[in-house]
């Protein structure tokens, strides 16, 4: 979970168009003014708390039942881009499911090396040609990581590819940035078109996103994180439409492997697991400093938050423990008023 600015060579350039300039598609439901009193009174007093308490925290967004129920936004402007780090790989995890239901990927079993025979010559090791697509999106590759805090940068995928393999594929989690370059050109590959043209059509423009900025790495609207949320939660649908096969998403995010740091939860693809015991369970995407977005089933919620990428602020946590604490028990109290 590092900055999203080292995760991608300016050669990838085209994976930041993951959340490109959209058009039309749908919005999300609008509130009637009777919810908006329910939606203040349950909120009530968390503006100052965040302004004055927890100054890490950038903005946030609150989605129930597919309706803003709740935003903050520091400097006022609901427009405000904002730097979503390894957020972004679970919007990634998005475009290999599309990929897959529309049969460009025969499957996640599928080798590696059968999408990318050119890569065969790059790694002698026999245990490379094992690797799949499976295993790359549960970071169970096999590949030696000399990286404790998730923070090296990725490289090119061909460089990613003959890094010498530390254990088997699939014997054991090791989160890898290295993924992102590697499966950015698999999908390129089996798609036969720009990775950032294939996101804008298949994904982008039907959750009717903002167009992000590319400077310095990816920065988009902290709502537009909560789209994403939201079609998870909606099992691949939007508006009526499968986006993402709903098989794939239940995978997504069902515990695939036990996980391990920088997080320390289950994994799944591409999606960090909270380890409980619901039938459903709760799910998440994480980026360094506190960019989260954060899907609870059981009150069909998704919460958003962007903070200042920063070593403090990773550090401090303030946007994690707001999720956790005063804009969940917000949420819980609106979800009640909705059920009485």
């Amino acid at each position: 979970m590092k900055r999203f600015a080292r995760l991608i060579p300016l050669g990838w350039l085209p994976l930041l168009a993951l959340l490109a300039p959209a058009w039309g598609g749908a919005q999300l439901r609008a509130a009637t003014p009777a919810e908006q009193a329910l939606d203040a009174e349950a909120f009530q007093g968390m503006d100052q708390a965040i302004s004055e308490r927890l100054p890490d925290v950038q903005a946030a967004v609150v989605l129930l039942k597919g309706r803003v129920v709740y935003a903050y936004h520091r400097d006022g402007h609901p427009d405000t881009l904002h730097d979503v780090q390894s957020v972004a790989k679970s919007g990634l995890s998005a475009l290999v499911g599309i990929a897959l239901g529309q049969g460009r990927i025969a499957g996640l079993d599928q080798p590696v090396l059968a999408l990318m025979p050119e890569w065969a010559p790059l790694n002698a090791d026999p245990r490379a040609a094992e690797i799949t697509l499976r295993h790359l999106l549960t970071m169970t590759a096999g590949f030696a990581i000399d990286d404790p805090t998730g923070t090296a940068a990725p490289g090119r995928p061909q460089d990613a590819w003959a890094r010498p393999l530390a254990g088997a594929p699939g014997e054991r989690f090791a989160y890898d940035n290295a993924v992102v370059p590697m499966l950015a050109a698999l999908l390129e590959k089996a798609t036969g078109m720009p990775l950032a043209d294939y996101a804008r059509r298949e994904l982008v423009a039907p959750l009717a996103m903002q167009e992000p900025s590319y400077r310095r790495g990816l920065h988009l609207r902290t709502e537009d994180m909560a789209r994403l949320g939201q079609l998870f939660l909606q099992k691949g649908a939007w508006d009526g439409r499968a986006l993402v096969p709903e098989s794939y998403v239940m995978a997504a995010t069902q515990p695939q492997n036990a996980g391990g740091p920088p997080v320390s939860m289950p994994y799944g693809y591409l999606w960090w697991v909270l380890p409980t015991e619901a039938p459903r369970r709760t799910f998440m995407a994480s980026g360094y400093g506190g960019q989260t977005i954060w899907v609870h089933p059981p009150l069909d919620l998704v919460i958003a938050t962007s903070a200042t990428a920063s070593v403090e602020s990773q550090r401090r946590g303030q946007a994690v423990q707001l999720l956790r604490t005063r804009l969940f028990a917000a949420a819980q109290k609106r979800y009640a008023s909705v059920e009485r």
